[in-house]
């Protein structure tokens, strides 16, 4: 965290270096999106099994960089998901967000002085996004004037109809959680 005049700005560029060496990519290629538009990642059931333990640790290590660095969430949450039986595909995926985060490491949150105290939300939902069962994934940010202070992101629980249907159920997600 930097404490500057204009105000203060959130980065974990010391952590992420760190998870670079330690997973042993100082030498990887920076990457300029942590996925490709064209990445259909999923159950890879006849590629080669990896490492368990350190695929995990991976992850892990991503999830904790996801408090201040929104702009890889969704990556790291699709990876998430193969974490019981990880593929060389998946992995790979995993280490090209590992190279988006070397490129990018100083990146962080801002929160800038005398902004104003207006409460915006913002909603959105796929349509049976998920290519594996067909689920919707609904996701929600709020920000304090210009300082984001809260977001989810939520696979649904239910098979939608419509892209109505699924922005109904974000809508639902979205109220059951503030109320909890």
């Amino acid at each position: 965290m930097k404490q500057m005049k204009n105000g203060t700005i959130v980065s974990q560029g010391k952590y992420i270096k760190d998870m670079i060496k330690k997973f042993g990519l100082l030498e990887a290629k920076s990457m300029s999106t942590p996925m490709g538009t064209n990445d259909q990642l999923g159950s890879d059931a006849s590629g080669n099994m990896v490492d368990q333990k350190l695929y995990r640790s991976m992850i892990g290590s991503l999830l904790y960089v996801t408090t201040s660095r929104l702009d890889v969430m969704f990556s790291v949450c699709k990876c998430a998901r193969y974490q019981a039986s990880p593929r060389e595909s998946q992995l790979k995926a995993t280490k090209r967000i590992l190279g988006y985060l070397k490129g990018t490491h100083d990146v962080g949150l801002s929160y800038p002085k005398g902004s104003s105290f207006e409460l915006i939300g913002y909603l959105d939902s796929d349509y049976g996004g998920c290519k594996i069962d067909r689920m919707s994934t609904s996701g929600t940010c709020q920000l304090l004037g210009r300082s984001l202070v809260s977001w989810s992101s939520k696979k649904q629980n239910s098979i939608t109809l419509s892209t109505a249907e699924a922005k109904h159920n974000s809508v639902l997600v979205v109220v059951h959680n503030c109320f909890r």
